[in-house]
């Protein structure tokens, strides 16, 4: 099977792959494990000299790299510069931190020493999707490489260069070859590599669907997985917000690499008294968006991945209208482009109330009141993320406790960083990354107790 690299924004195949063979694959295992032997045993120092190499690197390529997502998966340019610097951030954030995050932590025991040791588990297998192909990848390696595991990398199809290109900045910041390894397969090659004994752990950051798969075989050979799978979060305002700073920030949630993101504001959920002033506001916001050549600065955002996802949100936007549902703006496909689109009168059963909507698509909920509003945000079988938008921080503060989401920002537009512990609750996976949560996922936490 051939797999590709093809230009979403005009179509074009930019390179073509053959998929490793069943040989190839066990052979990166085996030079995996041979890695591991001593790469567990390295000490900080090293680790952290390699993984500031790694950063400044990631800086001097940023353009580089920034343009093989442009052409890959088609993220609009300056986006696509600052993901490759995010990637720096948490590479410093790690090199700096992981000592201290992995020391050993002493425990008050009766008699005796006792504390809690972090030993590294091994290979991990790293299933990763293609809306953020360098980020989502670097929030797993910079900690794990940090704590002493190597990596396998199964990245999506349709993002192979970028998969390359992670492996290659690793090498040649000095990391031992088989401490991080891309792996040119396709889906089915996954429960090989999760039977394989040697491989310890997968996370994986996808749909729902390969994340329940990817779950169930590691579960069949008891090995532990963290997942982060979908998200429809719901942006909240309330009647004391301050409207026209919600509004503005709401578009850039809800637009944020051409809302093909698991994190992306895509439920906003809006008190009756102010929701005309901020759909007016919204609306413009949306007005003025350019589409375009997403490597040009004179457009905001390019066509989205693949002309097949822009179809997939096409139907859904149809069948949510066919039941009801209104456009304020948009809706209109043209091959992979899809219109920044809002749509209102949104209600159960609609597929844009049901399902996660990974593109540019906007969702209208209108509450009675506030209590209402956390009522609709919770009625998802979803829980990454969202926001809360109030002038009165205390109550806001106790409203986010009653938002059934892995993470809740208040009057500020939900995103990742290194520093704050990132996942999601139910069907949006567990688990977390980042901050010292994110590194001890994958680490044998072990008690030692001497007499």
């Amino acid at each position: 099977m051939a797999i590709e690299s093809r230009n979403p924004f005009n179509d074009e195949v930019l390179k073509t792959f053959e998929e490793e063979t069943d040989k190839e694959i066990v052979g990166k295992i085996d030079l995996a494990e041979s890695t591991c032997t001593d790469w567990k045993t390295s000490n900080f120092t090293h680790r952290k000299e390699l993984m500031l190499k790694t950063a400044v690197l990631l800086r001097n390529r940023k353009e580089e790299y920034a343009s093989l997502m442009t052409m890959e998966m088609g993220k609009a340019k300056r986006e696509a510069i600052g993901e490759i610097e995010k990637c720096a951030l948490a590479c410093d954030y790690y090199a700096e931190n992981a000592e201290k995050f992995l020391s050993e932590k002493k425990l008050k025991v009766p008699e005796g020493e006792a504390y809690i040791a972090h030993d590294p588990i091994g290979i991990v297998l790293v299933v990763m999707p293609w809306n953020f192909p360098f980020w989502q990848v670097f929030r797993f390696a910079a900690p794990n490489l940090m704590a002493g595991n190597v990596g396998l990398l199964k990245h999506a199809s349709n993002v192979p260069q970028c998969a390359l290109a992670i492996q290659e900045v690793f090498e040649d910041a000095g990391f031992p070859k088989g401490c991080f390894q891309t792996l040119l397969v396709s889906s089915s090659k996954v429960n090989m590599i999760l039977d394989d004994k040697r491989v310890k752990a997968a996370t994986l950051t996808g749909s729902e669907g390969a994340g329940s798969k990817v779950a169930e075989r590691a579960g069949k050979n008891l090995k532990k997985t963290v997942l982060e799978l979908g998200g429809s979060d719901p942006f909240i305002v309330l009647k004391d917000a301050d409207i026209k700073e919600a509004a503005k920030t709401g578009a850039k949630a809800r637009m944020i690499n051409n809302g093909q993101s698991c994190i992306a504001a895509k439920r906003f959920i809006l008190e009756e008294s102010i929701a005309d002033d901020f759909l007016s506001i919204f609306k413009k916001e949306f007005e003025n968006i350019k589409i375009g050549d997403p490597s040009s600065d004179d457009f905001d955002y390019g066509s989205m991945a693949r002309e097949d996802l822009a179809k997939e949100l096409e139907e859904q936007v149809r069948k949510s209208v066919d039941k009801g549902a209104k456009l304020l703006i948009g809706g209109k496909r043209d091959k992979a482009f899809f219109d920044p689109t809002i749509l209102t009168d949104v209600k159960p059963e609609m597929p844009a109330y049901e399902e996660e909507l990974f593109g540019p698509v906007a969702i209208v909920l209108i509450a009675k009141d506030e209590k209402h509003a956390i009522e609709l945000a919770n009625d998802s079988r979803f829980g990454l993320g969202g926001s809360l938008w109030s002038k009165d921080i205390d109550k806001a503060k106790k409203l986010v406790r009653e938002v059934e989401s892995g993470a809740v920002y208040i009057n500020k537009l939900m995103a990742s960083h290194p520093a704050v512990p990132f996942g999601g609750v139910k069907m949006s996976g567990y688990g977390r990354e980042l901050s010292e949560m994110g590194i001890k996922e994958f680490v044998n936490q072990k008690s030692v107790w001497i007499a």
